[in-house]
Parts: structure tokens; C-alpha cells; sequence
């Protein structure tokens, strides 16, 4: 049975603190691959402002080195909003022979008693943790804690830093930023 890491979120714009956390997560776990699942409508948050087709093309720059990660781009192909409990029940439909560990990150972790469908979710993954600054993983439900590196980033200061036209380097990858340039992403030119 092969072992996938799932890691879902907007990407928007994927940064270093994806990739470390997929790398860390793929060798604790001893993953056969992650697979990176950007949202198509994510339930808790706002709509992201960056059309799907550019997040896509950033995740895909981002993961090119890497022949462990991939992207799967099933949340982008479904309309409406991205619930986590039907993407992984599409994927097992499509995928028998896999088991599935869902990565999220701690903020992530003390909010799963929110997600839709979770008890029902909790039965068709296993939920994987990693640490993030200012949070507990705290919660009822079986969560994985995988150590990782600090590494203090988000796409929203990312985001704020490109729009104020200040530097984003060492926070994105150098094919990340370039997609960036060529689609005049986030106030850049």
C-alpha cells in the first residue's frame, strides 16, 4: 500500500515553509510522496484574490525539483467549496491502494473540531501536525506531531511584503517569484 502526504491550502503564494514542511513530513513519515492540493474555495478562509490557474502554475514551479512532490490539482477541478472530507473520498475512490495522512499545520490542528464532516474525516486519514509558532496541537482527535524546523513565513506577510513593493527573497523559491513577475502578482510589476 503506498503512503501519501496530502498538504492542502490556497498556495497563495506557496513559500519555503510549504516545501520544508512537506520534505519533513515525507522523511519522518517515510512517505512514498506528497501531494500538494491547492483549494479551489476554501471554507475558512476569504476567497483568494490570485486566480487558480496562476496558484496551480506557482505550486507546479515551486515542487519541479523534486521528484517526491506532486501536484493534485482535484480541489480546482470541482466547483464550489473545498472540503477536505470529499477530496480525500474522491481520492481513495480513485487511489484504493493508497493510505492517506493529512498534513496541516497547528493553527489547523486546534480548529479541526470546525471542519465539516471531521468525525468522518478522522476515520479516512491520519491527521499529521507540525509546529507553528504561537499554537498548541490541541485537540480530540488523532493528530500525528512531526517536528519540524521554525520557520516563521506565511503567503499573507508575503503577500503584504510584495504589495509594499519590499523584498520577498529566501521566502519564496526563485521559480515561484519569477511566476510571480510574469503574471504581475501581488502589486509586482
Amino acid at each position: 500500500m503506498k503512503k501519501i502526504g496530502l498538504l492542502g491550502g490556497t498556495f497563495d503564494p506557496p513559500h519555503l515553509g510549504h516545501l520544508l514542511i512537506a520534505e519533513e513530513v515525507y522523511q519522518a513519515l517515510q512517505l512514498d510522496q506528497v501531494w500538494f492540493v491547492p483549494s479551489n474555495l476554501p471554507p475558512h478562509k476569504q476567497h483568494s484574490g490570485t486566480k487558480a490557474v496562476d496558484r496551480l502554475e506557482m505550486v507546479e514551479a515551486a515542487i519541479e525539483d523534486n521528484p517526491h512532490f506532486r501536484v493534485e490539482p482535484i480541489e480546482l477541478e470541482r466547483e464550489g467549496k473545498s472540503y477536505t472530507v470529499d477530496t480525500v473520498q474522491l481520492l481513495q475512490e480513485r487511489e484504493p491502494d493508497t493510505f492517506f495522512y493529512f498534513i496541516i499545520g497547528a493553527d489547523m490542528v486546534e480548529y479541526l473540531p470546525k471542519w465539516h464532516r471531521i468525525d468522518e474525516l478522522a476515520q479516512m486519514v491520519h491527521f499529521v501536525g507540525v509546529k507553528r509558532t504561537d499554537y498548541q496541537l490541541e485537540t480530540p482527535y488523532p493528530v500525528e506531531e512531526v517536528e519540524i524546523p521554525g520557520i516563521d513565513v506565511s503567503s499573507t506577510m508575503i503577500r503584504e511584503r510584495l504589495a509594499e513593493k519590499q523584498p520577498a527573497k529566501y521566502l519564496v523559491p526563485d521559480k515561484v517569484m519569477n511566476k510571480i513577475k510574469e503574471h504581475s502578482l501581488y502589486g509586482t510589476e
